[in-house]
């Protein structure tokens, strides 16, 4: 217009937070805090109070990451438990026992198994990026799938650690001092409340201060809030006071009914090794809220962790009667039918997810194994090409070239197949599998010392998998070592039990000795 007349400062910022630009909105409400009080805006209220409440939306806005899904365990949480119910649960009541509850899922044989010993889902997910090391040492020695040095802590690249996000969005210091705080005050006026309440708790990542907020606003709010109970759940499940945090979110139920009220009650259950109580949890919310996509989901997730692969499946499929675009359940339908033996139908999955706008390594990956498996030849290396050139970072470039090696040895190329594996351990090199194959095509070649070695590095690397250990055994009983032929043999038992090359092994090796 003439005259150049721009937009009233305030409402330009809200504008710009609407349109998630969370920066400017910041930046904007920083300017209009600093002027002096008799210039401060027209409906602002006393000093600022709309601008001061916007730029805490915006910080908490631009380091926002929702809790429900966001789950990881680090090797202090898993090995170092309290809540432990029952040292030895009963078969098909803990995820701790894997393996228990085969509910019709392949064998280790057919499907590999994460270090937890749960078959490989088809989709990746924060809880089942680390497993369940058994032991201290072996948490501390196994190869790191979350991409750090350092094992998993449940702080590591999820919790911005303590005062680094104030830091990293305001170079002068933190936009509010919390130690300086009157949070009783605070609590007094509700909606200034439950902005400060997220920035502290999202922001400033300071449990503590958040909690003791969130305790005196539900206070002054006379225990009617809901969101208060949820919010204080948060926070002692944070603090890992799982018990307490159960007792708040079960208040909050009583008295509205909310969907993330249940996913977050299901969560502390599940961090306590109670996953029959969660499918409940889930079931009776489903009774209220019919076909809700995330609780059914949640069902099947339990299923595919407590290893009952066929009603995880299931619950998958219900998943997508209510929402056809849902990619973790096409995925992990995918990956089931796939590992089942039917790569064809697996192939018709990962299309799907192709036409739907995924288009990323991991899935031309599977695409590219499909195509081998189903014998369309003519698509296998175009797949695998496209995947190499999709990946963002050496590991993902490890997986395709471990893959490009199986495909190798499928069609007889063994001098490629060395390649390709060898290429693997380049990339990335904790590769346990890689290290059992190329022991596999030494073997072939005749270099003994050569696999031995290569086996000795896959089994200490991945003491779950049966594979080294078996190969290792039989390696050591064609050179007449039987002690380490019997060892090894034992572990691959103990990491298989149902594979019968082993039993057998094991009964010739004790006849063996028996004869001695």
């Amino acid at each position: 217009p003439a005259g150049g007349m721009g937009l009233e400062p305030l409402f330009q910022a809200w504008s710009y937070f609407r349109r998630r630009k969370f920066r400017q909105c910041s930046d904007l409400c920083s300017q209009l805090l600093e002027r002096p009080p008799a210039e401060q805006v027209a409906g602002a209220g006393p000093g600022g109070v709309a601008a001061w409440s916007l730029k805490t939306r915006a910080l908490t806005e631009m380091v926002y990451v929702d809790e429900i899904d966001m789950d990881q365990e680090g090797i202090a949480e898993i090995v170092l438990d309290e809540n432990a119910i029952a040292q030895v649960a009963r078969p098909g009541t803990s995820l701790k026992l894997p393996g228990t509850s085969q509910g019709g899922g392949p064998s280790p044989a057919v499907r590999p198994v994460t270090q937890s010993g749960r078959p490989i889902t088809g989709f990746v997910r924060p809880g089942t990026q680390s497993g369940r090391p058994s032991t201290m040492e072996q948490a501390i020695k196994t190869s790191r799938t979350a991409l750090t040095a350092r094992p998993i802590t449940s702080a590591s690249g999820r919790c911005v650690r303590l005062g680094t996000a104030s830091m990293l969005t305001n170079p002068d210091g933190p936009f509010i001092n919390l130690s300086r705080l009157n949070l009783a005050k605070y609590a007094q006026k509700p909606k200034l409340a439950k902005a400060l309440f997220e920035y502290i708790f999202h922001h400033e990542n300071d449990v503590k201060n958040a909690l003791d907020l969130a305790a005196l606003a539900t206070e002054h709010a006379q225990f009617k809030d809901w969101w208060w109970k949820v919010q204080i759940g948060k926070c002692y499940y944070r603090l890992g006071l799982y018990r307490e945090a159960e007792k708040q979110f079960k208040s909050a139920l009583k008295q509205q009914d909310m969907v993330d009220t249940i996913l977050y009650l299901a969560k502390v259950y599940l961090r306590l090794d109670q996953p029959v109580t969660a499918l409940n949890l889930f079931k009776q919310g489903l009774d209220r809220f019919p076909g809700e996509v995330t609780l059914l989901c949640g069902i099947a997730r339990i299923y595919e962790e407590m290893n009952n692969i066929s009603l995880a499946a299931e619950h998958y499929k219900d998943v997508l009667k209510q929402d056809n675009t849902h990619v973790e359940a096409i995925a992990c339908i995918g990956s089931n039918h796939f590992y089942s033996d039917q790569p064809e139908i697996a192939l018709r999955f990962y299309r799907r997810l192709l036409q739907m706008g995924v288009y990323n390594c991991q899935l031309f990956n599977n695409l590219g194994l499909c195509c081998f498996y189903a014998q369309q030849y003519d698509m296998t290396l175009s797949s695998f090409e496209r995947a190499l050139f999709l990946a963002e970072n050496e590991e993902e470039t490890a997986d395709v070239w471990y893959n490009l090696g199986h495909v190798a040895v499928g069609i007889g190329d063994l001098n490629l197949a060395y390649q390709c594996f060898k290429l693997t351990l380049v990339n990335n090199n904790d590769y346990a599998e890689a290290y059992n194959n190329l022991a596999v095509l030494e073997m072939r070649k005749g270099h003994v010392e050569q696999a031995r070695a290569l086996l000795q590095t896959a089994s200490s690397l991945a003491p779950h998998m049966y594979e080294p250990h078996f190969n290792f055994a039989i390696l050591s009983e064609k050179v007449g070592d039987l002690q380490r032929s019997y060892t090894a043999a034992q572990k691959s038992e103990e990491a298989f039990p149902g594979h019968v090359d082993t039993q057998q092994l094991i009964k010739q090796l004790k006849e063996h000795f028996a004869m001695l």
